[in-house]
């Protein structure tokens, strides 16, 4: 019997364990105005200010990515890998970012108060566990993309000196040789003051890092506008002529896409800032789109120029649009672009510490990270403290790692954050519009009883129409500013149906009779949208899985293993299509936000599939990294997130109010009569709860413990005069009745 009780109660542990993991934050929690964050913020007493443009985001979105992108990635990739295949490799990785950018667009519009970006959104819909992964992993991205740009800049600097300050340093200092990979790896301490006083400029406030920002932009471009106009004396057709085009191959150009993919990462730097956007519903999917095209016509019109000027083999890898003029002999172009090239450096620096210290500010005021990060100055409005430590840890980083190093650390936690993004459009489209608004703690003794419900939600009012058929409120819609929209037939769930008509034409309706799609009228349910949960999961999984095989099976593999490798990956394919046609199949929400990402569920799969060949493109040692930063971050939520989270903290609140009232059964006049309607008949700001689990189960408790002695449980609240007294009729939660009337008496 012993040995049965200790099984039962280490599976109630680990039951209330597995809950607290896939508890999800309410979407109407993140509406909330700014006012909210001076509950959690500690020494302050204000928000973040609503300074920044649509033009300041859309700076932000292209400093963030141009500067790495078009002065070291173009150079690199189309030397080693791909010639003057860059061009398609740019586009191809412009493609991919696309994907995820219109996600991105969509979830800063249905959750505008995104300070923390994926994280965020991850945390709306998928779960804590999750979203801290997300978060974590985003640190690291924006840890490395601020050491590295630190120490490009420093052998910027380095390179125009001749490389004196180097030399100084390795004299004075010695080498690093256990850090780096070559003898020649020393302490760059100007990489450490460059991160500094990049940090400094940050913690200063928001609307001094962006003007700074906007005026290196117009560096930037005007060297861009140069580069390209004295590049056309200097072109020579024969750089691409006798195959010299495709060097590498097909293969050379997919390598490269891959490669091409980092010069894109920075876009999400908008999604983190829309909680200091004027106007986050519509800033924050122009700025991404506008953005992106920005830089991938900045990207392609220049290698172009670098592919035409000089042939691929003799490309300079450290600096290539320096030399390109140098090989020409035009050395006041050299230094021109040298000029640029500091500029844009430093905003690509200023773009990767930018949205840092918001993820960490967004993580620690949920409690999953360490409260006093939650700081915000309030003389400039940030947060200065998540700021400067962040700064200080990058700073530590471009001190003591090569340059080379930090480049091979790549962008495996972004492309994973920007899968879950996808994946999370996927979630919402097709999930019935609710708003949680309670979180119940899931203690080791309440197991039993609520192992039915749903994990971190409480009973919302879908659960009430499953229970009794009615629905007296309508739909409900997030408190985004997003409306329902009535009769849309919106062909393929995708938005306007008049564009699928217009491709289509009369095969329209056709196809989608054939393809068993709801009617326009159809709305989510809560078996719908756990059918289009389980399809997404899988299409996640078998995405890795089906890549697995291409990459491991049929390009590395030979003969019959890579024939079954073969049928295996067709077989997958024919899965991938039967999971989307199952999602297309369920009724979407008729939620109608001021941007929605098109052809859902198609660009989101489309996006996962991308992303998830991508992240298996890198590099064992990547992965290899990887793995170390999640274990230390599983630590750190293990030993203090998961006990510290403010939704733990809500649900030990309402724990400790439950326990209250369980003392009141003697008191209980027997006037109290059960009767069928147990529902209140008012309407009220927010939907009905209908009866609390914990209440009835407590009441229940209180009998077996007591012997069952007679004792009265509250079964409706209408009936009584004290009820109506104390106004108690309109409350949704009758353990507050209960505790009014026990405090009355």
């Amino acid at each position: 019997m012993a040995a049965w009780l200790a099984r039962l109660s280490l599976g109630d542990a680990w039951y209330g364990m597995y809950s607290r993991l896939l508890r999800t934050k309410p979407v109407g929690s993140m509406g909330r105005g700014a006012d909210d964050l001076t509950e959690m913020a500690e020494g302050s007493a204000v928000g973040l200010a609503k300074v920044l443009t649509t033009v300041d985001l859309v700076s932000l979105g292209v400093g963030s990515c141009v500067g790495t992108g078009m002065y070291v990635v173009a150079g690199l990739v189309a030397k080693a890998m791909a010639g003057p295949g860059v061009i398609l490799s740019f586009i191809i990785a412009a493609v991919a970012s696309i994907l995820s950018g219109v996600c991105y667009a969509e979830f800063g519009v249905r959750v505008p108060k995104t300070t923390g970006s994926a994280y965020t959104y991850s945390y709306v819909t998928v779960g804590e566990f999750v979203a801290f992964f997300i978060g974590w992993n985003l640190i690291l991205e924006y840890l490395i993309g601020t050491a590295a740009g630190a120490s490009a800049l420093s052998s910027m600097f380095d390179s125009l000196a001749n490389h004196s300050i180097s030399n100084y340093m390795i004299t004075h200092l010695g080498t690093l040789r256990g850090l780096g990979k070559g003898e020649d790896t020393y302490p760059d301490l100007l990489a450490l003051f460059i991160a500094l006083l990049v940090t400094a400029i940050v913690a200063l406030g928001v609307r001094n890092s962006v003007g700074f920002n906007n005026v290196l932009n117009v560096v930037n471009l005007v060297v861009w506008v140069f580069m390209i106009i004295a590049g056309l004396f200097f072109l020579s057709a024969s750089n691409w002529e006798g195959g010299r085009f495709l060097p590498y191959g097909w293969s050379g150009v997919m390598q490269g896409a891959a490669t091409c993919f980092y010069a894109f990462i920075g876009f999400d730097i908008i999604a983190t800032t829309g909680e200091e956007a004027k106007n986050a519903n519509t800033s924050i999917p122009y700025a991404i789109t506008a953005s992106l095209v920005t830089c991938l016509t900045a990207y392609v019109s220049v290698s172009v120029i670098l592919t035409l000027m000089v042939p691929y083999n003799l490309i300079d890898g450290s600096a290539p649009l320096m030399e390109m003029f140098a090989v020409h002999g035009f050395m006041w172009g050299k230094y021109t672009v040298a000029v640029g090239s500091i500029a844009g450096l430093t905003v690509s620096l200023l773009g990767s510490l930018f949205p840092m210290p918001r993820v960490i500010y967004a993580m620690a005021r949920d409690g999953l990270l360490f409260r006093f990060l939650t700081h915000v100055s309030a003389l400039t409005h940030t947060p200065a403290l998540a700021c400067v430590v962040s700064g200080s840890f990058a700073a530590v980083l471009a001190l003591l790692v090569s340059l080379r190093d930090l480049i091979e650390m790549m962008s495996i936690g972004t492309l994973l954050a920007y899968t879950l993004v996808s994946v999370c459009v996927l979630l919402l489209r097709y999930q019935p519009d609710k708003d949680t608004d309670t979180h119940q703690f899931i203690s080791e003794e309440d197991v039993d009883d609520i192992k039915h419900q749903d994990f971190g939600d409480g009973p919302t009012k879908d659960d009430n129409i499953m229970m009794d058929g009615s629905d007296p409120e309508g739909s409900s819609s997030y408190p985004t500013g997003g409306t329902e929209g009535e009769g849309d037939d919106s062909g393929f769930h995708t938005g306007p149906a008049s564009l699928m008509k217009r491709l289509l034409g009369g095969h329209y309706y056709t196809l989608r009779l054939r393809l068993g799609m709801p009617d326009s009228s159809a709305r989510p349910t809560p078996a719908s949208g756990r059918i289009v949960t389980r399809c997404t999961l899988s299409l996640f999984f078998m995405s890795f899985l089906f890549w697995s095989t291409i990459i491991f099976g049929v390009e590395q593999g030979s003969g019959a293993g890579a024939v079954f490798s073969g049928l295996m990956a067709t077989l997958m394919v024919g899965s991938l299509a039967k999971l989307l046609i199952l999602i297309i199949q369920q009724p979407e929400s008729k939620l109608k936000l001021p941007y929605m990402a098109p052809c859902v569920p198609f660009v989101p799969a489309t996006a996962i599939l991308v992303n998830s060949y991508l992240m298996l493109k890198l590099s064992a040692l990547t992965w290899a990294r990887f793995t170390i930063w999640c274990l230390i971050g599983l630590l750190i939520y293990g030993c203090y997130g998961v006990w510290h989270s403010s939704l733990e903290m809500n649900a030990r609140e309402q724990q400790a109010h439950a326990s209250s009232y369980q003392r009141y059964d003697d008191n209980l006049d027997d006037s109290f009569a059960p009767d069928d309607d147990v529902y209140p008949q008012e309407p009220d700001d927010r939907p009905y709860q209908g009866w609390s689990t914990q209440f009835l189960y407590s009441k229940i408790k209180c009998l077996l413990l007591d012997r069952f002695k007679t004792k009265k449980i509250v079964t409706n609240f209408k009936s009584d005069t004290r009820v109506k007294k104390l106004n108690c009729d309109k409350l949704t939660k009758p353990k507050i009745c209960v505790s009014r009337i026990h405090k009355e008496e």
